[in-house]
Order: C-alpha cells, then sequence, then structure tokens
C-alpha cells in the first residue's frame, strides 16, 4: 500500500479516506490519546494570521484544523480544501464548522490565484502526496509574500529505546483500533506504514527550503513521531 505510486498512489489514498471519513476524527483521538488537538492549536499559533485574514487549510478533512482556527480567531476567512468529498461532507454536519469555505482541492494544483492567503496548513498531508516539492511549490504559490507555511505530518520513530515499542504501537494497536472503530484494518495498516516510509524531519525542512521557503524550522511532538514544520515565503 504505502510502495504505491504516481496516479494509483493517489488513487488509492482518495479511497482510503473516503472509506473512513465517519470515522476519522474518533480514530484521530485514540491514536493520538488526544494530543492531536494540542498539535492543532500549535499549528494555529505557527500560522500567525492577521487580524481579518485569510487561511488556506488543504488536505483540510473535516475541518479541524480550519475550525480550530476560527476559533482562536474568529474574524478570519478559513477555506478548507480537500481531493477527497466525503471527508468534507462530514465536516460540514458538524454545526461548529458551518463558517468554514469548504472546497474541493487538490494540494498539486490549487484551484486559487496567486498571493491569496496569509497562510497555508496542512495536516497529515506530505505523507500521502506524490510530489511533496510540487506541494510545497504550490502552497508558496497561493501563499502571499511574508506568509507562513505550516505542516503537521507524523515522523519516522527515532533510533532509540522507545522505537520498539512505538513500532508496536503503529503496526499492530492501529490497525487493531482501526478494525475495532471503523472496520478498516486495511487503511489504518497503510498509515502507520507511509508515516515509517516517510521523510525524517531535517529532510522535510531540506526541501521547505529547497522549495524557497525561508526561517524553516521544526518542533517534535509525542517522542519525535510527529512533526511541525514552518516556513515563511520571502516578502
Amino acid at each position: 500500500m504505502a510502495h504505491l505510486t504516481g496516479a494509483e498512489r493517489a488513487r488509492y489514498v482518495q479511497n482510503m479516506f473516503a472509506r473512513i471519513a465517519g470515522r476519522y476524527d474518533t480514530m484521530n483521538r485514540l491514536m493520538t490519546f488526544g494530543q492531536d488537538l494540542k498539535w492543532r492549536r500549535y499549528v494555529i499559533q505557527q500560522a500567525r494570521l492577521p487580524h481579518n485574514g485569510r487561511l488556506l487549510d488543504i488536505a483540510t478533512g473535516t475541518g479541524d484544523i480550519a475550525y480550530e482556527a476560527l476559533r482562536q480567531q474568529p474574524g478570519i476567512t478559513a477555506v478548507g480544501g480537500d481531493f477527497t468529498i466525503e471527508m468534507m461532507q462530514v465536516g460540514r454536519q458538524i454545526p461548529a464548522r458551518r463558517h468554514i469555505l469548504w472546497t474541493t482541492a487538490d494540494t498539486l494544483a490549487l484551484p486559487f490565484p496567486n498571493n491569496s492567503f496569509d497562510a497555508v496548513t496542512s495536516g497529515f498531508l506530505m505523507r500521502n502526496v506524490i510530489d511533496v516539492p510540487g506541494a510545497f511549490r504550490e502552497q508558496m504559490r497561493v501563499t502571499k509574500p511574508g506568509g507562513y507555511i505550516v505542516v503537521l505530518e507524523s515522523s519516522p520513530p527515532k533510533d532509540n529505546l522507545l522505537k520498539p515499542f512505538i513500532r508496536i504501537h503503529l503496526n499492530y494497536v492501529i490497525p487493531l483500533l482501526g478494525r475495532l472503530v471503523s472496520g478498516n484494518a486495511d487503511a489504518y495498516r497503510y498509515l502507520p506504514d507511509s508515516t515509517q516510509a516517510f521523510k525524517g524531519p531535517e529532510e522535510l525542512a531540506e526541501i521547505m527550503r529547497q522549495t524557497g521557503l525561508v526561517e524553516v524550522r521544526y518542533k517534535l511532538f509525542m517522542f519525535g513521531t510527529i512533526a511541525i514544520h514552518v516556513g515563511r515565503k520571502p516578502a
């Protein structure tokens, strides 16, 4: 599953998220022991949105990050874009998320003019795209000069004493939870597999720098298995 490439991988990811959309938020709470709420708060803090600013949350899913932005700064415009319509349909049914502007969007071909947003955020997107530098280029294109790109993503377990326990959680606990809660163990085997096959945080940071972002930095969470990267588009 995680070995798929190109259009085949994109189709698999789209179909997978469509299958688990109804239980996606519940599984996130369970898999992360509720820590994902804290990570999303940090993402929006790092986006540094101005008063009445404009945010694009790409691969928005059910709109968790876009909703957090509106919660922290009610005056902003929050656009949630995703290429899996079923995920957004679940989010639209949540009354608290009614102010999110939902749109179908692919991170590799964003349907927005240049310099449209004060910040672009994403959660658990990059390990699923077929062209990581291309995704960053598109996000930069639609970000205003001086604006921020903030990426919440999982990272491969670090080589330390905790690695065996983290791998047990990834390879056995998460698929079991996925089968019990969502009825789809296959999807929750793909997610750990794609995490372990993805780039380390410093490698991802270097891709951001090569794309042209400046002031690139990252912070690790949950024993180094989660990274939040931040970069700024040159003014």
